[in-house]
Parts: structure tokens; C-alpha cells; sequence
């Protein structure tokens, strides 16, 4: 039951939650939704076939009210939604300005890199070898198996440019030189 104080606050079941922390949490539910859904519709799921491919552990009607953030989800849910989603739980949450992780790096990072696999499978030289082994590993883990060209994200352009002994700012120059960019 939720009463107004003479402090301003509302109690929940005992505890006292001020106006602000109330609208920072649905803040939070709507971010952690958006998330939800941005995942569930970049594996080309639909509610109903997430319910039906689960067993029926997440029903589609409580998973849209958890994506449109009209519900609260528990860590361990959000911990198994993860899983069933195969990404990690911290991809489901909001940075730490609130905000979804991808909009962080969009902010930080200009323009995304792309790379031609096929071209890439082309390439006979080392550094073609560790850059093939190491994109192999990120399309693994976004189980991105998908297309011919592989969006580079700012912190996989860190690697890339440690391996290929070039700043980062370089980075992106010598993916031209090789023909992959």
C-alpha cells in the first residue's frame, strides 16, 4: 500500500521511496526494456516465439510488459533472459549515465568501421591471419554469422590497432591500405 508522508515520500511495503527515486526506477524499467526488446528483435524473435522457443519460461505478454518497462524484472529473470538470449547481462542494463551501452559508444565513437570478410579470406599475410582469428571471435561472441561485412565497434577498433602495431586513430587507415575497409 503506498501513503504519502508529511516528508514527501511515499511508502512501498515500509520502505520509503522519495518522488524522484519513484521516477528514477521507472527511468531505469523503460532503459532496461528498450534493451530487452532491442535484443530480442536483433535475434528476429517475435514475444510469442520467445514464449514458445522457452518452454514457456517467459510469457509473452510479461515479457512485453517488462520491454515496455510497465513491470519491474528480478535479477535472476533478467540473469536467465540473459542466458536464453545468449548475451551478457550487462548488455541488458544501462550505463552508468542511465543510458543504454550502445548509446555510450555512440557518443564516444564518431563513425563504426566495417570489414569485408570476404575480402579478408583473401589475404595471405600475418597480420590477415591474427585480424581473421580475432573477428572470427567476435562473431562468435554476437553470434553474428550472418553477412559478408562485419561492423567493428569502438573497443574491437583498440584490438585491431594493437594488432596491427598503429594507433587507433590509425587504425582505420591501414584496414584501407589492406582492401577491407
Amino acid at each position: 500500500m503506498r501513503q504519502s508522508g508529511p516528508t514527501g515520500r511515499t511508502s512501498v511495503t515500509g520502505a520509503d521511496v522519495s518522488n524522484e527515486d519513484q521516477i528514477e526506477q521507472e527511468h531505469y524499467g523503460r532503459v532496461v526494456g528498450g534493451r530487452l526488446r532491442q535484443i530480442r528483435k536483433q535475434k528476429n524473435l517475435s514475444l510469442q516465439e520467445v514464449e514458445s522457443i522457452s518452454d514457456h519460461e517467459f510469457k509473452a505478454s510479461v515479457l512485453g510488459a517488462y520491454e515496455r518497462g510497465e513491470r519491474s524484472i528480478s535479477v535472476p529473470r533478467l540473469h536467465r533472459l540473459a542466458r536464453f538470449y545468449r548475451v551478457p547481462v550487462d548488455q541488458l542494463l544501462p550505463g552508468d549515465d542511465g543510458e543504454a551501452p550502445e548509446a555510450n559508444e555512440r557518443d564516444q565513437a564518431p563513425t563504426k568501421s566495417r570489414i569485408d570478410l570476404a575480402k579478408l579470406d583473401e589475404l595471405d599475410s600475418p597480420d590477415a591471419e591474427m585480424l581473421a582469428r580475432y573477428l572470427r571471435m567476435i562473431q562468435v561472441q554476437r553470434q553474428d554469422f550472418n553477412g559478408r561485412v562485419l561492423t567493428i565497434r569502438r573497443d574491437d577498433m583498440r584490438a585491431i590497432a594493437c594488432m596491427l602495431g598503429v594507433s587507433e586513430d590509425q587504425a582505420g587507415g591501414r584496414l584501407e591500405e589492406l582492401g577491407l575497409g
